[in-house]
């Protein structure tokens, strides 16, 4: 499955414009192309179940690329596809059942695209950004917390992490054992190209 995360681009240039003054990048300094590098990154996964347990869960193949417009926050840009068949708990049967037609429908579904649509700063470092997710072809807006973890030498990191409601999305078996909502921690660690 692909995501398509234009929303961190812009909110990417947000965050940069929006650093402490000591030592603090430029937006020119920022802008340009930068490519998530899977190395660095990661996104991880939970969800609650009624007796306390849950399960977690890590994307272990993604790729993406961050364009940064340094005199248009609009016009910046980024894109990240997730593979959800490299979905893992460490437990094989668990991956099975998340790859099945139940959940992802690995088989037929390869991609989650996220499209931002708004941004909006909530600090000198954090943004909130709003966007269009799709995932087994139905379509939804989620929210997204952002905050800029480093900016220097051409490396851009954010911490993104927002709630997303599976039952949007048709993958609500098991609920209410298992909660209905997704609590989503990513790193994104992408390089200047």
């Amino acid at each position: 499955m692909t995501v398509h995360l234009r929303f961190l681009a812009i909110l990417f240039v947000a965050l940069c414009t929006g650093l402490p003054a000591q030592g603090a990048a430029s937006l020119a300094d920022a802008a340009g192309r930068y490519a998530i590098s899977p190395s660095g990154s990661k996104i991880r996964f939970a969800i609650g179940q009624i007796d306390g347990g849950g399960m977690q869960g890590v994307f272990g193949q993604f790729s993406g690329t961050i364009s940064i417009d340094g005199s248009n926050i609009g016009k910046s840009r980024v894109d990240l596809t997730i593979f959800p068949a490299s979905v893992s708990t460490g437990k094989p049967r668990v991956d099975s059942f998340l790859k099945s037609n139940a959940v992802f429908d690995t088989a037929n579904e390869k991609q989650i695209v996220f499209r931002s649509t708004s941004v909006k700063r909530t600090g000198d470092s954090s943004a909130v950004v709003v966007g269009r997710l799709t995932a087994r072809g139905k379509s939804s807006n989620e929210t997204f917390n952002v905050s800029l973890e480093n900016f220097a030498k051409g490396r851009i990191v954010f911490h993104v992490t927002g709630k997303v409601l599976r039952s949007r999305y048709g993958m609500d078996v098991g609920t209410p054992i298992y909660s209905n909502v997704v609590d989503f921690d990513m790193r994104f660690d992408a390089r200047r190209r």
